[in-house]
């Protein structure tokens, strides 16, 4: 029985930063770029703060793309670092210190001290900077911290918008087949 409430409690204690931080921040109906993004890399904390990992997640976009603010906040910053255009916007009511979101490389359209609202433009999708993966010739990097603590910026998303539709076949109108189909993926049968 101890040992039970041993693991039980490991466990509580295990999930309470993911629901603290939603409950902090509120969930988001907006991703910062387009409607449903391809994650094209995940967030994979380091094990230390200096040690390999993604801080951030990257999702899929075009060059010029629109990128928005998931959540109300102040714009912390807007300008360039390391040669990259980067805003960070430090999230309402969620503490001291606040959450704080960035986004890069963009080319901001707000400045420092704007207050947003989620879903408010506050940058376009600058030129790769070689940081996305080969498969996405472009990508925003979207971060989330606490402080100097990464987080998983995906957290702060409602988690409806985290789950894909289920597949569903749709029906072929017009197409008439004699005969089984070709195992060898050549042309269908004509009618």
């Amino acid at each position: 029985m101890r040992k039970l409430l041993c693991v039980t409690l490991i466990m509580l204690v295990c999930t309470l930063p993911h629901r603290a931080l939603a409950a902090d921040s509120g969930s988001s109906r907006f991703w910062p770029v387009g409607d449903r993004p391809a994650v094209v890399r995940p967030w994979a904390p380091p094990s230390t703060p200096y040690g390999p990992g993604h801080r951030g997640v990257d999702l899929s976009a075009p060059i010029g793309a629109p990128v928005r603010a998931v959540t109300a906040g102040r714009v912390s910053f807007a300008g360039e670092v390391a040669g990259r255009g980067v805003v960070s916007v430090e999230v309402a009511d969620t503490g001291d210190p606040p959450l704080r979101t960035t986004y890069e490389p963009v080319t901001a359209t707000v400045e420092e001290g704007a207050e947003v609202a989620p879903g408010d433009v506050v940058g376009v999708l600058q030129l790769p900077t070689g940081h996305c993966p080969r498969a996405s010739p472009s990508c925003l990097h979207w971060g989330l911290l606490r402080g100097t603590t990464y987080l998983d910026p995906l957290s702060l998303l409602d988690a409806s918008m985290l789950r894909r539709a289920p597949a569903r076949l749709l029906p072929v109108w017009g197409l008439l087949v004699r005969g089984p189909l070709p195992v060898t993926g050549g042309p269908l049968p004509s009618t």
